[in-house]
């Protein structure tokens, strides 16, 4: 870590909660107290350069200490294989960097108005790691009304770009006065929602769609201390 030789090491009373959301029953694991030091990522971070390196994410990123990924993967790769009943692997990271959303409301393009999947991969994993304090928001994940779907794999797709297509210029499509997606819009259904407490990780699969919940009054700041900083990570299964 850029701000030290202190090692990162997870909680000792770090508490579980396996949960499964919508019709589908999606896999959500939540964990708190997920770091002994959660300081240390912090000040880690206070020194770090971000940048907007994405034409999706609203916001700026700044890669995370590769001593992260270790203490997740340690601490958590057994449960996670077990809990989103993967098939036989190894678990690495392909993302893994801290963020901050930093786009005004009314500055957003339509596909950061929506909710969004990452992959059709059934077996990716997403993790969000909260690190701010105060009501910055959280997770929420939803359902497309029209097609019903709460995940899309390859088989759903095409019916749901199809669906999206044809919702696009319609009335219920977002305008830029809407600002970030909290709960139910007239095309998608907020089946859950993670609350975004310091220092909490969630875990779920990579093709649910999702969207983080952005409050009216969440700090948009770019800087570390102040914002909305999260850690955020693509967790991948290697055959």
């Amino acid at each position: 870590m850029t701000g030290g030789s202190t090692k990162l090491q997870s909680h000792t009373a770090m508490q579980l909660q396996q949960r499964h959301i919508g019709h589908e029953q999606s896999p959500l694991l939540i964990v708190d107290n997920f770091i002994a030091k959660p300081e240390l990522l912090l000040a880690d971070a206070g020194q770090r350069r971000f940048v907007a390196n994405s034409p999706y994410y609203p916001g700026v990123r700044a890669p995370a200490p590769q001593a992260y990924q270790q203490v997740l993967l340690q601490s958590l790769a057994p449960l996670l294989s077990e809990f989103f009943a993967l098939p036989a692997g190894t678990l690495s990271f392909s993302v893994c960097h801290y963020s901050l959303v930093t786009t005004p409301p009314d500055q957003l393009k339509l596909l950061q108005r929506i909710p969004h999947f990452d992959t059709t991969e059934r077996h990716a994993l997403a993790a969000v790691h909260y690190l701010f304090h105060d009501d910055q928001g959280g997770t929420a994940f939803y359902r497309h009304r029209k097609t019903g779907f709460e995940t899309i794999d390859n088989n759903r797709a095409p019916v749901y770009f199809r669906a999206m297509e044809a919702e696009n210029g319609g009335p219920n499509i977002p305008g830029r006065d809407a600002g970030y997606i909290n709960g139910d819009t007239p095309l998608f259904t907020q089946i859950a929602a993670a609350e975004g407490v310091f220092n909490r990780l969630i875990i779920y699969r990579r093709h649910a769609l999702h969207s983080g919940s952005i409050p009216p009054g969440a700090n948009l700041s770019a800087d570390p201390a102040q914002g909305r900083l999260t850690i955020s990570s693509f967790i991948d299964l290697q055959p």
